[in-house]
């Protein structure tokens, strides 16, 4: 795998997981004498969506992040890649010379701008794929017929509670090939996806080893990916995921860049028959066993809990004024030994109860 000299790359002024077209718009002016930046349509409250043109070679690759306003992590690790093409080294020439890019930074910036997964008009873009009823899906519809891609990626973010298989490994990164027909039949672009998302997580398994996941592979039409991979595009949908005390997702990020950087790199290379599809279906699937704190044997703090209970406690991202804030919320109280925790706190530990007695929000939850 590739150092990629990441360090040097990255857009450090981009940063935390409110990412708007306020914060990308003056990189993406800085980098337009090099890659074009071209205005393909407006959302439901008027706001620009721009796509980047990278490259001028005959491979087509499409990408576009923020379908979900509040999935940000991937227009970071995307604008990263734009910065590493940007740099001139002999890779980059290399990908530039093979490869023609178009990326769509943000493709819901009303989404983007109130911290929502939904559109203005409270439309999942991601379930908009047929009837396209919003502008956000027919710009994208449209740039795709326009470009005439030879592969789609497809940029998410996913929640705290994934983790990998049955492990208490938390799923940082997780893909997809998604389906093309209700059968989930491998049809041969499918296949292409599969084959490269095998590449991606052998370069990951080096970086995070057990957390790559594979997600659910439901078929639904109006799903975006699955929608190009019934036209027969290969389309690969990337998930960044949770990583320890990374709230922030800057070292996900990273992840999301090297697993960019090794899709594209396999397209450039003509590798992609390289790998095979047995370790795809390896990945274990993502499953959804993590809280973000578990709070073991809380009778010791409430007598009226049963004894051993435990408590199961999600944050809420929620914004307020220009940042994003991690509320505390109770989800379960219960026996939850199959379960997992980000952190984890036992009442019967002198020092873990300390230190809840000290937190007013998670006392406050539990009495």
């Amino acid at each position: 795998m590739f150092d990629y000299n990441y360090k040097a790359v990255k857009v450090n002024s981009i940063k935390g997981r409110l990412v708007t077209n306020q914060d990308i718009d003056p990189y993406l002016e800085s980098v337009s004498p090099i890659f074009p930046v071209s205005i393909r349509g407006k959302s439901v409250e008027g706001r620009t969506i721009k796509s980047l043109s990278l490259g001028s070679g005959n491979t087509r690759i499409l990408m576009w992040s923020q379908m979900h306003g509040n999935e940000s992590t991937t227009t970071k690790a995307v604008l990263d890649l734009v910065n590493f093409l940007k740099e001139g080294s002999d890779l980059a020439a290399e990908i530039l010379e093979a490869c023609t890019i178009k990326v769509i930074p943000i493709l819901n910036p009303d989404g983007a701008l109130a911290y929502t997964r939904v559109n203005a008009n409270l439309v999942d873009l991601n379930r908009d794929a047929q009837e396209r009823t919003q502008p956000e899906s027919v710009v994208l519809r449209e740039v795709y017929d326009d470009f005439k891609p030879d592969y789609c990626f497809n940029l998410h973010d996913q929640r705290t509670i994934f983790n990998v298989g049955n492990t208490a490994k938390p799923a940082t990164v997780s893909f997809l090939a998604p389906a093309n027909d209700p059968e989930r039949s491998i049809s041969d672009n499918r296949g292409i996806a599969m084959k490269l998302i095998v590449a991606m997580n052998n370069a990951l398994q080096k970086l995070i080893p057990g957390q790559v996941g594979r997600y659910d592979d439901g078929f639904n039409s109006n799903c975006v990916g699955d929608a190009f991979q019934m036209l027969n595009t290969p389309t690969l949908l990337f998930e960044a995921g949770h990583y320890p005390n990374d709230y922030d997702r800057e070292q996900t990020r990273y992840y999301i860049f090297i697993a960019l950087m090794e899709a594209i790199g396999v397209i450039t290379k003509n590798k992609i028959e390289a790998n095979t599809l047995t370790p795809y279906f390896e990945i274990p699937e993502n499953n959804k066993l993590f809280y973000d704190v578990i709070i073991q044997n809380i009778d010791q703090v409430n007598s009226t809990y049963q004894t051993g209970d435990c408590a199961g406690i999600l944050f809420v991202e929620t914004l307020v004024g220009n940042k994003i804030e991690f509320a505390a919320n109770l989800e379960i109280i219960g026996d939850l030994s199959q379960f997992y925790g980000h952190k984890t706190y036992n009442c019967l530990d002198i020092k873990d109860l300390e230190t809840i007695r000290n937190t007013a929000n998670l006392l406050n939850l539990l009495k």
